[in-house]
């Protein structure tokens, strides 16, 4: 069993293979199967992706805001190069990469539902998951077009001047703590929009 936990790439397996015996499980059990040429399946088979997207995106947004930012300064000078050559790089790829998967299954979920266009004009009844939607295309663009190229320079992928680096982490957390408070709004839309049939309040 502690073989299975030491690899990321097994436990992800093991995951993938509870869930399909799950699913498995139910079928037999309730005699419900499903059928893959089902659309409501495929529907759901990507709000999933666009959920465990979600998840990943957020969690990694919120590990830097309540975790990793403010503990910088209580790190010792000899271990931060631990946090900026190893840890924040692998952070910030899942993280950049999480996001645009959240958007694309995103969009495409949409797409399938038949909501997406009047979601992005803000059309009744999608008004609170298109302002959801607008939040985090904000929050996307923010993460590959300002919070990545300046955490680069910051974290010395790229190679910059000291002051220029200083200043590019500057704006790489203040554009972090942006998307923090833009995801309290963006997670409240998109779930009223399930609960409440799109009204805002």
């Amino acid at each position: 069993m502690g073989a299975l936990f030491q690899s990321l790439g097994r436990t992800i397996t093991a995951g993938v293979v509870l869930l399909v015996i799950l699913i498995v499980l139910a079928g037999l059990g309730t005699g419900s199967w499903v059928r893959a040429s089902d659309h409501a399946w495929w529907a759901f088979v990507f709000r999933w992706l666009h959920v465990l997207s979600g998840v990943m995106w957020i969690g990694l947004l919120w590990y830097f805001n309540f975790v990793q930012i403010p503990s910088m300064p209580k790190i010792p000078d000899e271990q931060k190069p631990a946090i900026g050559k190893v840890i924040a790089p692998t952070a910030l790829f899942w993280f950049r990469w999480a996001a645009l998967a959240t958007v694309v299954t995103g969009a495409l979920l949409a797409w399938m539902m038949g909501y997406l266009v009047q979601a992005l004009t803000l059309q009744t009844p999608n008004v609170a998951i298109g302002i959801g939607m607008w939040l985090a295309l904000i929050m996307a663009f923010n993460v590959w077009f300002i919070i990545w190229p300046n955490q680069k320079k910051a974290l010395g992928i790229v190679q910059v001047a000291p002051e220029e680096k200083t200043k590019a982490a500057r704006l790489a957390m203040l554009t972090s703590r942006f998307n923090t408070m833009f995801s309290i709004p963006m997670l409240y839309m998109m779930v009223i929009q399930q609960n409440r049939g799109g009204a805002v309040f």
